[in-house]
């Protein structure tokens, strides 16, 4: 696979879906790989290293969310995209929480799972070899996708690390779910009802707490402003 274009495989069981998908990624100049199964796409995926990978949910062998609790576990750092033919909302939450970045209902549009793909791509480009943030006793690490307190360490999915490292920048105002939405995920109306945003919070807020002994600080470091938003909470002050 030639190393100059941005790989992505693609795993969908849909002959039809999955060449047309493919003809229209390498038309925008990626190079696509495709895969028909979840076995075959879990296979290459952990032997090879895309850029993205696209998984359709419903999969012959392993279904889509299996492949990517596995991915996400063997490989933390690996932007996963999920395709959903129902749409429905226990479909997404079981995606997110099986560690996937974003998702793309059935029937999509083109349009949107370009500017859905290129958001995600965008990720790699802001975490250079080496990028580090404090917040107060924590540090992220964008090089390694990983969140440290002394010398525990938990990793975090693409997303997750975009969330903190944007509220981090933003840390002394609130920040709506609808800025989240446009300015992270990219969507093209980030005013539509999803849970998007607070079921990676969730995420986040549990991975903060199982670095502190008593696991009693979930929530402690992203605030929720009732109607409002969400804040980043570091220092002594801004708990009060």
């Amino acid at each position: 696979m030639g190393k100059d274009k941005i790989s992505l495989l693609v795993v969908e069981d849909d002959a039809a879906i999955l060449e047309g998908l493919l003809d229209l990624f390498a038309f925008h100049g990626y190079a696509p790989r495709g895969a028909a199964d979840g076995d075959t796409g879990l296979q290459l995926s952990l032997a090879e290293n895309f850029d993205l990978v696209i998984l359709d949910v419903m999969l012959p062998g392993r279904d889509g969310f299996s492949v990517c609790r596995e991915l996400r576990a063997r490989k933390p750092w690996q932007p996963i995209l999920m395709l959903t033919a129902k749409g429905g909302e226990e479909d997404v939450v079981t995606g997110f929480r099986g560690g996937a970045d974003d998702y793309v209902r059935k029937p999509f549009s083109l349009r949107e799972l370009l500017a859905r793909v290129e958001a995600l791509l965008r990720r790699g480009a802001r975490f250079a070899a080496g990028w580090r943030q404090t917040l107060g006793d924590l540090e992220l690490d964008g090089e390694n996708l990983a969140l440290r307190r002394g010398r525990q360490t938990v990793a975090l999915t693409p997303r997750e690390m975009d969330i903190l490292s944007y509220l981090a920048r933003n840390r002394k105002r609130t920040v709506s779910q609808r800025e989240l939405l446009g300015e992270i995920w990219r969507y093209s109306d980030p005013g539509i009802e999803t849970r998007t945003v607070d079921i990676h919070l969730a995420n986040l807020r549990k991975k903060i707490a199982a670095l502190f002994p008593d696991g009693g600080r979930e929530g402690f470091f992203i605030r929720n402003i009732r109607g409002r938003g969400y804040r980043l909470v570091i220092t002594e002050e801004e708990r009060e």
